[in-house]
């Protein structure tokens, strides 16, 4: 069964930190690129980094220099360092597994974990 969970969310506040950590199951990890989106409140789903394989790395405007997106191939897991956090970050969390060359849309998705700054 291909599954993707995610954990590490939580109520923190303003300039704090959260780990999220999102373990992968079956054949979607090996290969595949991996992603954290978020969705906010009343706003699209947005992408805040990926990482290829390779452990190339790319980051939303808005989070670059505070997360840091990291995977362990042997485990099957990758992570999202979220330092600095600010109210606007608050929105829940989606770890998700797409293809090289194919689209997230048509990728794999968890079942997301809410993260909330306070100010």
């Amino acid at each position: 069964q291909v599954q993707l969970v995610e954990s590490g969310g939580g109520l923190v506040q303003a300039g704090g930190s959260l780990r999220l950590s999102c373990a992968a199951s079956g054949n979607i990890f090996s290969g595949n690129v991996m992603g954290w989106y978020r969705a906010a409140p009343g706003k699209q789903r947005e992408l805040v980094a990926a990482i290829t394989t390779g452990g190339s790395t790319n980051y939303a405007d808005a989070v670059k220099g505070r997360f840091t997106i990291s995977r362990d191939n042997a485990k099957n897991t990758v992570y999202l360092q979220m330092n600095n956090l600010k109210p606007e970050d608050t929105a829940v969390y989606y770890c998700a597994a797409r293809k090289r060359g194919g689209t997230w849309l048509d990728g794999y998705w968890g079942q997301g974990t809410q993260v909330s700054v306070s100010s």
